[in-house]
C-alpha cells in the first residue's frame, strides 16, 4: 500500500501556505512508515507525476473556498473531487488538475483521493498566515494522520496529538 500526503500552496501568499505547512507539521508530529511519502508540492505541476502514479491513497492538503467561515476544516472526497478542482483559488490549482488528468490518461490514477482543506481568510502577499488559519495547521496535519491510520498505515506519534 503506497500513499502520498501532498501539501500544495504558495508560501508567499499568506494563508495559501497552509497545505505546505500542514505537511511540515505532519512530518514533525508523526513518524511515517516507508509506504507513506509526505511531499511539499508547493506550486509544482507535472514534475509530480512519478510520485503520484499508481498510489493506493493520495491526500491533498490545501486551502479551500466553500463559503464557510475562515478556519473551517473541510474534507472533500469521491465525486466531490472534480467539482473542487473546477474552482481555482490560485495558480497552483491549475497544475494539480492537469497532473491528475495526465495520471488518468496514463492509467496511473491513485485508487483513492481525499482533499483536506482549511477555509482561508487571506491570499494577500505575505509570509505569515492569518492567526485563524495558522491555528488550524496542526489539526489539518492530524486529520491527514487519522485518514492514514484509518486505512491501516502504521504511523506513530512523535509528540502528543491534540
Amino acid at each position: 500500500m503506497r500513499a502520498v500526503v501532498l501539501g500544495v500552496g504558495n508560501i508567499i501568499l499568506s494563508d495559501e501556505a497552509a497545505g505546505v505547512r500542514a505537511v511540515e507539521e505532519l512530518q514533525a508530529a508523526w513518524s511515517l512508515p516507508e509506504s507513506v511519502l509526505a511531499i511539499d508540492g508547493g506550486t509544482s505541476g507535472m514534475e509530480m507525476i512519478e510520485d503520484l502514479s499508481d498510489l493506493d491513497f493520495l491526500i491533498v492538503l490545501d486551502v479551500v473556498k466553500t463559503g464557510a467561515p475562515p478556519g473551517t476544516l473541510v474534507k472533500i472526497a469521491g465525486d466531490e473531487i472534480p467539482v473542487f478542482f473546477r474552482h481555482k483559488l490560485s495558480p497552483h490549482q491549475i497544475a494539480l488538475p492537469d497532473v491528475l488528468a495526465s495520471l488518468e490518461l496514463l492509467d496511473a490514477m491513485p485508487k483513492e483521493i481525499v482533499v483536506l482543506g482549511v477555509e482561508f481568510s487571506s491570499l494577500e502577499l505575505g509570509l505569515e498566515m492569518t492567526p485563524a488559519i495558522a491555528r488550524m495547521v496542526p489539526r489539518l496535519a492530524d486529520l491527514a494522520a487519522e485518514e492514514l491510520l484509518t486505512r491501516g498505515y502504521g504511523l506513530m506519534p512523535v509528540r502528543k496529538v491534540a
